[in-house]
């Protein structure tokens, strides 16, 4: 079990990735936390918010893949399309869901005025506005590029 954990310490792409993750999701407490006055652990986890920790992740791991192995590695192309599809869907899908749960809410919270339904209360924070986005975008490339100078 330690050389594999061993083995996975020294994944400077994986490292990176991981990295960048984490480092987006304490970023994302802290500026709830400043946003809204209260701290919501939830934020340590969840979807949404700046910036976007998925984006972070994947422009992590291609530019990681990329510092490594080169712009014309066929790894770095997957990667690349995978971060593409990534901040489509945060932006975009995911953006949208939020929006139409939000509105599905209001909806609700009227309803219950003239009729018995029950409290299910919709998640509402699921994508990232575009500045989130690009935000979690450059936080993985420096990230990234940290790991490929230093590591």
């Amino acid at each position: 079990m330690a050389e594999f954990l061993g083995a996975i310490g020294q994944n400077v792409i994986l490292m990176s990735a991981l990295t960048a993750w984490f480092t987006a999701q304490v970023l994302k407490t802290i500026t709830s936390f400043w946003k809204q006055k209260a701290f919501n652990l939830e934020r340590l986890v969840g979807a949404g918010g700046m910036p976007s920790s998925h984006t972070s992740l994947v422009v992590a791991l291609a530019s990681a893949v990329a510092f490594h192995d080169g712009l014309r590695s066929p790894l770095f192309a997957v990667a690349a399309v995978l971060a593409a599809i990534v901040m489509y869907d945060a932006a975009g899908v995911r953006r949208a869901a939020g929006k139409q749960a939000k509105v599905l809410n209001k909806l609700v919270m009227e309803l219950r005025v003239h009729h018995t339904i029950r409290d299910t209360r919709l998640k509402e924070l699921l994508g990232h506005t575009p500045l989130e986005v690009l935000a979690g975008a450059v936080l993985g490339f420096v990230i990234a590029y940290g790991f490929s100078r230093f590591f």
